[in-house]
């Protein structure tokens, strides 16, 4: 019972997160102004990056092993190393009943489980 609880409850913040998170950027302004709307034409080359999150792929060894000791559990390291689906499905099996986190654990410190889109920025 209580662990029903306690994962209703992880997965209700889990969700609000996501939910209030705005991928673009928001501009608010006092009741009564007005703003002034301006195209801005904006060229692209094969070198310009499609996300913030692509922008700054610098991945850490470092960071990816914290996440998987602290909350390995539910796949957040997935989703950080750049593994949406293996996240997914981690999350929704708890990790595998905790075997996967394990096995996560080893091959990150081994360096075995490097990013999705090539190799850490920053090693052990």
């Amino acid at each position: 019972m209580k662990l029903k609880f306690l994962l209703s409850i992880v997965a209700i913040l889990f969700l609000s997160v996501f939910a209030t998170y705005a991928s673009f950027p928001v501009q608010r302004t006092a009741p009564g102004t007005t703003i002034s709307n301006t195209t801005t034409k904006v060229e692209k080359s094969k070198d310009d990056l499609t996300s913030p999150a692509a922008a700054a792929g610098d991945k850490s060894q470092v960071i990816a092993l914290i996440l998987v000791l602290l909350v390995g559990g539910i796949g957040i390291h997935r989703f950080y190393l750049g593994y949406t689906w293996q996240g997914i499905v981690q999350l929704l099996t708890a990790g595998g009943c905790g075997i996967w986190a394990i096995i996560d654990l080893i091959r990150i410190i081994t360096g075995d489980l490097q990013p999705k889109d090539g190799s850490y920025s920053k090693t052990l």
